[in-house]
């Protein structure tokens, strides 16, 4: 059954959209589509991993047994596949009983520090969803995004790309700002950028600072 699913994705005779019906009618086939993301064919390993992210965001509870499948895929050599990792892994926070990613905190924030920018952004940008399905870490995440401004440039993270994720993180502060209590720190950074030379990080602070610097 396996075998022959995972060739019929390969031979593009299911969608994606089938793909993702057939799993959520039988949840008994994400094994299978575990497997299916180290399949040597793009069209199996990132078909299988997309339906698998959106599974973790509408059914958390029954892709939870495998949270731990999701950390090993943040190893991947394939980048896509941990970008699929890290948003599978936010979305099961909605269900994490066990406390699984909280023992993985610094594992999924230590993506802060790729040399991507997307991998950066990517994690900045779940933090939002991390942060509401665990308040109680959001002061931690605050201080991991804080520190964004400080990365390294690398020929695929740019000053540009560096203002492109200080965006991203002025965005997921308007979701932590009422769940932490360093709320200055989130300030601060805003105003760093008020006056930057990109036009929408800079309309970005503004807009932050008018709802949030008088509430410091």
């Amino acid at each position: 059954m396996q075998t022959d699913l995972l060739q019929k994705v390969a031979d593009r005779e299911i969608s994606r959209a089938q793909l993702f019906k057939l799993a959520e009618s039988d949840f008994g086939l994400i094994p299978t589509l575990l497997v299916g993301t180290a399949s040597p064919k793009a069209t199996v390993r990132y078909g299988c991993a997309s339906v698998l992210v959106d599974l973790c965001g509408k059914h958390p509870d029954k892709l939870y047994p495998y949270f731990d499948g999701f950390v090993a895929l943040l190893d991947s050599k394939h980048r896509i596949l941990t970008w699929n990792a890290l948003a599978a892994i936010a979305n099961l926070t909605a269900g994490d009983s066990e406390g699984k990613f909280d023992a993985n905190f610094e594992r999924y924030y230590g993506f802060l520090g790729s040399e991507y920018m997307v991998t950066v952004a990517n994690v900045v940008g779940y933090s939002a969803r991390i942060a509401k399905n665990k308040p109680y870490l959001a002061d931690r995440i605050a201080a991991e995004l804080l520190k964004v401004e400080n990365l390294k440039t690398t020929p695929h993270l740019t000053e540009e790309c560096k203002l492109v994720i200080a965006q991203r993180t002025i965005q997921t502060f308007e979701s932590l700002f009422y769940l932490v209590e360093n709320k200055k720190g989130l300030v601060d950074f805003a105003q760093k950028y008020q006056n930057s030379s990109r036009n929408s990080l800079k309309k970005e602070a503004e807009l932050f600072l008018e709802k949030f610097v008088k509430q410091v």
